[in-house]
């Protein structure tokens, strides 16, 4: 059987303009936060999460949504960052049980979250506090744009870092809380060695009676 997913053609590169950013955050041009899912500016997202994203592009499934950040200039506007963001994954122990949700309001409402599957600054963009200020402004747009597009908020954000090689810390600057660890063994392990990285799972309220709400 053919596996037509494994065998969608990769992004195309494209010409992206690598001028350097630097300096203090103060100093940068006013961002402009695009949502680019089915706009003439995906296929520049895809590409560059493609080319410059460690893990490589993913085609989101489900509910999704896909954001390029610009700093406008006198030379024009420049992208400097890119956001994925879909639904999340319906079983994760470590949410589930911060949640506190019985199994029958976790698949009534496993829609109402969010997950953060990549996030990538431009290898040419060196801003401090740049990365905790663009998720900080992310969480109110993703939540309007769900509603806008998918017509139900979403209560709660997720994702995961790869502790060998981030620590989390624009994360935690913009208030989401540390969930726990993975004990780095995929779904179906054969075994109860580690076999994957070991990733902090973080998470972030988007309503102070969150848990009311998911667990309705």
């Amino acid at each position: 059987v053919r596996n037509r997913i494994a065998e969608r053609a990769r992004p195309a590169p494209m010409v992206a303009d690598t001028r350097p950013v630097c300096g203090p955050l103060a100093s940068i041009p006013p961002l402009e936060f695009i949502q680019v899912r089915r706009t003439p500016e995906e296929a520049l997202f895809n590409s560059l999460m493609e080319q410059h994203h460690y893990l490589g592009y993913e085609q989101p499934v489900g509910e999704h949504l896909k954001y390029v950040v610009k700093a406008a200039s006198s030379q024009g506007s420049q992208v400097i960052a890119c956001l994925a963001w879909q639904s999340a994954p319906r079983h994760l122990k470590l949410r589930d049980r911060f949640l506190g949700w019985s199994e029958e309001a976790r698949e009534r409402n496993v829609n109402l979250l969010a997950y953060n599957t990549r996030f990538l600054i431009l290898p040419w963009v060196q801003v401090e506090h740049l990365a905790s200020h663009i998720l900080g402004r992310m969480a109110k747009l993703v939540a309007q744009d769900w509603q806008r597009l998918y017509a139900h908020p979403i209560y709660w954000l997720e994702t995961f870092v790869d502790t060998s090689r981030f620590r989390g810390t624009c994360y935690r600057a913009a208030n989401w809380q540390v969930i726990g660890t993975t004990q780095g063994r995929g779904h179906r392990a054969p075994t109860f060695e580690p076999t994957r990285p070991l990733k902090q799972m973080m998470g972030l309220p988007l309503h102070r009676r969150f848990r009311e709400r998911l667990s309705q």
